[in-house]
């Protein structure tokens, strides 16, 4: 008997640590994967491919893109901020650091660190997970593979597109723009037989203020997977090669009701439009 409680001992931390290394790859070949979809020449922004969209959505475009820059098809951020572990009347956040790669329509990776937390967010063509772990030995979230979840996160990626990637956003075979007042338009995005909209507000120059869509969630007292407001603000826009973008967000669930709150604070660190090469700086002056 004490040899088999011996050999259990050793076993089961060495299976742990290969399940990890299992997520790792996963991870990696995941990025690897996105940068290979979205990966192909850039092509330059000219103002006349929006001159017939909602005025809000024109000055958005107009403000985000300088006349010549280049179109982007994937984004990847590094960022540090701060995460909620409670609720709105008592936050608890707690420090994190990320690095991520956008790659719309295609899917995201987040591969994120939060104290003794670390794993990561995944969209793909046909799947999506979230996995985290606990000192890298022990699983405490493990949910995906379902269509529920790969809808979640579709909305994720599309209104982070419109903080972080949103030549995504120009009109096209899959994206229309419709308007909604004179401050906000609203993108519908399709791919893969999923639709998400999101809805842009932007100042009088064109900034956008924040994003809000109708994301297909959980987060709710019934724990019922139906159509519920979630979005950010958006704010110290900088320049990266042309392209304007916040480098501060704020965001969560119900966004726009009393039962709102940001359980996520993003400050973003770099940005680069090359999803395998370095690390771009910060950016230049805020604008």
């Amino acid at each position: 008997m004490l040899t088999v409680v011996i050999i259990l001992v050793c076993l089961i931390p060495c299976g742990l640590l290969l399940w990890r290394l299992s997520d790792v790859l996963a991870e990696r070949n995941a990025w690897t994967r996105l940068a290979d979809l979205s990966d192909g020449a850039a092509v330059a922004f000219d103002p006349k491919t929006v001159k017939d969209l909602p005025e809000p959505a024109r000055r958005f475009f107009l403000y985000t893109f300088s006349e010549g820059a280049s179109l982007h098809r994937n984004t990847v951020l590094t960022m540090t901020g701060e995460l909620s572990l409670g609720r709105k009347d008592a936050p608890d956040y707690r420090p994190m650091q990320a690095r991520q790669i956008l790659a719309p329509p295609y899917g995201l990776v987040w591969r994120l660190k939060f104290g003794a937390i670390s794993g990561s967010d995944v969209l793909l063509p046909e799947t999506s997970w979230t996995r985290f772990w606990v000192f890298h030995l022990l699983p405490v979230v493990r949910v995906g593979r379902a269509r529920d979840h790969q809808l979640s996160a579709f909305g994720r990626l599309i209104a982070e597109s419109a903080f972080w990637a949103p030549a995504a956003l120009l009109p096209g075979t899959d994206v229309t723009w419709e308007p909604v007042d004179d401050q906000s338009a609203r993108a519908i995005c399709h791919f893969h037989g999923f639709e998400q909209s999101v809805e842009i507000t932007v100042d009088p120059d064109g900034r956008p203020s924040h994003v809000v869509i109708d994301r297909w969630s959980n987060e709710n007292p019934e724990r019922l997977f139906r159509r519920q407001p979630f979005g950010g603000t958006l704010s110290c826009f900088r320049d990266f090669d042309g392209v304007r973008l916040p480098t501060y967000v704020e965001g969560g669930n119900h966004f726009g009701t009393e039962d709102y709150f940001p359980f996520y604070k993003a400050r973003i660190l770099s940005v680069s439009f090359d999803a395998t090469g370095p690390k771009s700086g910060a950016g230049s002056s805020a604008t």
